[in-house]
């Protein structure tokens, strides 16, 4: 089976046997991080977008683990100047991250990093469709609700992970709109509850997924796993 874990925020562990995927892992300064970044030793890291509370740790996991950076073009580009292994992408293309690929997919958001106090735009946005184990992972990333999630849900998804928690991303009504598009056959929700600004209540989204869709919600807990 295919694990799917979260640690808070947007970050997400995705593992089969000896290949665990890194999904955003902003753990330092995470008010509801489950864990510290110098525990985690995965095999590959997954980066939807430069935002510091995406990008997080990325770069001190990738140094001390050699666990290559799977980010859109140029903000791979950034990452590898500065010392780290990268493997590259751009949407509509697939990578290989140990026995898993990696599909990169449109994010309707922004990309910048933090490079020394100078915000410096970084490449696209995206998400990922993870095919690992035997199921097909959809990672929403930072995205508003669009048309062509439709598109997506053609991969034949498993699972999506989704953000419900508003102001910078779509919120919870829009997540249930997603659903629908993408059609997976579970639903968990992320990128809620951290500040007070992305307050959501999951349970909610939950009964909203239920009446309008076929799809399962799986809530967790920071911490907490599922087989999938």
């Amino acid at each position: 089976m295919t694990t799917v874990t979260w640690y808070g925020h947007a970050v997400f562990t995705i593992a089969h046997e000896d290949t665990v995927l890194l999904v955003d892992p902003f753990l330092t300064g995470n008010p509801t991080a489950a864990i510290a970044a110098d525990e985690l030793n995965p095999t590959a890291i997954l980066v939807t977008h430069g935002h510091s509370d995406h990008l997080g740790d990325a770069f001190d996991i990738s140094k001390r683990t050699d666990a290559p950076i799977v980010a859109a073009y140029e903000l791979g580009l950034f990452l590898g100047a500065k010392g780290v292994n990268v493997t590259p992408g751009n949407i509509g293309g697939t990578v290989t991250a140990g026995a898993a690929t990696v599909k990169f997919v449109p994010a309707v958001h922004s990309s910048t990093v933090d490079d020394n106090g100078a915000f410096v735009a970084a490449s696209v946005p995206s998400g990922f469709v993870v095919r690992l184990g035997g199921r097909t992972i959809y990672v929403a990333g930072d995205t508003a609700l669009f048309q062509d999630m439709e598109l997506i849900g053609d991969e034949g998804l498993d699972v999506a992970i989704l953000p419900i928690g508003g102001q910078y991303t779509m919120d919870a009504a829009d997540a249930v709109k997603a659903v629908a598009k993408l059609r997976p056959k579970v639903v968990i929700p992320g990128h809620y509850n951290t500040f007070p600004t992305i307050a959501a209540d999951a349970v909610a989204f939950s009964e909203a997924v239920a009446a309008a869709t076929r799809a399962k919600t799986v809530i967790l807990e920071p911490g907490q796993s599922t087989e999938v």
